[in-house]
């Protein structure tokens, strides 16, 4: 039975799969009974949606299913959240069977009839491990702290999993993604999900400021310590006390200021620009980067004791193209918020204008879309955005944009290459999740020269 605490508590969200239809009945029943929130399908396709679409907590699946069975079904749900625990269940159990499938990653494995108690302790046991809000966070279980973050991308849900879970101690956290991606809002989340969510959050940009006065801006200065230092300063890791400071383009901060950083994060203490005495300090910290570390420390512009204190845990946030079902999600998110700031009634982007955006090339990232969002609304004069504005603004921003017949036929290609990946290289249930015949399937599979079976699971 879920916790009974004096707090409204989030229901945790169970997926179930079974092509016995009986039995998912009875199932769904003792896990409503037992307060979870039930969502039960008969097939491996269908559950594979309502992952993308509802998020569970955990997975409890059947073994042997027609089409895509439980291993199946396991393996394509890992390849896009490998933190999402799956339990197997299974009228056919054998030991070799049991042993392949915890080897795999498979939380649990259990043979039919089952005990409910033990299916119900399974299911507690990987909600636990798999780093699920705790209780006492349970007031702030809703979207509040990733509220910034526009997504319902897999690898992004994948991520704020992981952020979720790293949030939860004092662990340093290291995000590694290309520029404009949203590594600042990722930081904010993690901060806005820990129990140091009531103290400061404080973003330093190291590369936006000057080399001489980052460590007076970072650690602070007494009064007369340099020239024009009329006021001591108490510097921004002791303003972020209790808090997270989030140092972003920490590849440019200078190697003599790495020494320092690398003190207070070993002795938990700063000292201030001509002072002879150090300020015990309790921050967090989180750093950012788009750049290659690891050719910067090769080439002795960084730290490696310093890279391996701060790269704790790593979190690798995606590009834009890698996302691209979020694009008409920020698009319309950046419309929004512009019409809400002018006054000026904007209803969308016609079709050709949102195909546009969903097939460039994006190297700016986000913070490119939603210039391009911006540009498109301030010379518009219409209720609908027309493609010509969005590529005006392409161009203005990348250069050389490919012609729309470019575009769609790499889109295409990407979106075959995902549902390959996605169900194993099997090509009737990714013709199914493309609402499309086998024949017309193959067809496209071989304007694109993709081969199914290089897609197949390993035996």
């Amino acid at each position: 039975m879920l916790p009974k605490t004096g707090k409204a508590m989030i229901k945790k969200k169970v997926l179930i799969v079974d092509d016995d239809h009986d039995l998912l009945r009875l199932l769904s029943m003792r896990l409503q009974a037992s307060g979870y929130d039930v969502i039960a399908v008969d097939s491996g396709e269908k559950a594979l949606v309502e992952v993308s679409l509802k998020h569970p907590n955990v997975v409890v699946t059947d073994l042997r299913m027609d089409g895509m069975d439980g291993l199946q079904l396991f393996n394509a749900i890992h390849k896009v959240n490998s933190a999402l625990p799956v339990i197997i269940l299974t009228a056919h159990g054998t030991i070799p069977e049991a042993v392949d499938a915890t080897t795999q990653g498979v939380f649990s494995f259990l043979t039919k009839p089952f005990d409910s108690k033990q299916l119900l302790g399974q299911i507690e046991k990987a909600i636990s491990i798999a780093g699920n809000v705790p209780d006492e966070l349970s007031e702030y279980t809703g979207n509040e702290w990733r509220g910034a973050i526009i997504t319902q991308s897999p690898v992004m849900e994948e991520l704020l999993g992981q952020a979720l879970l790293v949030a939860k101690g004092d662990t340093s956290v290291f995000i590694h993604g290309e520029s404009g991606t949203g590594k600042e809002l990722l930081a904010k989340a993690i901060h806005q999900s820990s129990p140091r969510r009531d103290k400061p959050f404080i973003a330093v940009n190291c590369a936006a400021i000057p080399e001489h006065l980052l460590e007076s801006e970072l650690f602070g200065h007494t009064k007369g310590a340099f020239t024009g230092a009329a006021t001591s300063y108490e510097g921004l890791f002791q303003a972020a006390n209790g808090g997270t400071i989030f140092l972003d383009e920490i590849g440019d901060m200078p190697l003599a200021l790495q020494v320092k950083l690398l003190r207070v994060l070993q002795e938990k203490q700063v000292r201030p620009v001509g002072s002879t005495k150090t300020l015990s300090v309790d921050v967090r910290i989180i750093s950012a980067t788009h750049c290659d570390i690891e050719k910067e420390m090769s080439m002795g512009n960084f730290r490696e004791d310093l890279y391996y204190r701060l790269n704790v845990v790593t979190l690798e946030l995606p590009s834009l193209v890698t996302r691209r079902q979020d694009i008409p999600l920020l698009a319309k998110h950046f419309l929004k918020e512009l019409m809400m700031e002018n006054g000026k009634k904007i209803k969308s982007f016609a079709p050709d204008a949102m195909e546009l955006l969903m097939t460039a090339e994006w190297p700016g990232n986000i913070r490119q879309l939603k210039n391009v969002v911006e540009q498109s609304f301030a010379l518009c004069t219409t209720s609908i955005i027309p493609a010509r504005l969005v590529l005006k603004a392409l161009r203005g921003k990348s250069g050389e944009i490919i012609p729309l017949t470019e575009a769609k036929k790499r889109f295409e290609r990407d979106y075959l290459l995902k549902l390959l990946q996605l169900t194993s290289g099997n090509v009737s249930q990714a013709a199914r999740l493309a609402n499309r015949n086998r024949t017309e399937f193959y067809k496209l599979l071989h304007r694109h020269h993709l081969d199914p079976s290089q897609f197949k699971l390993a035996r």
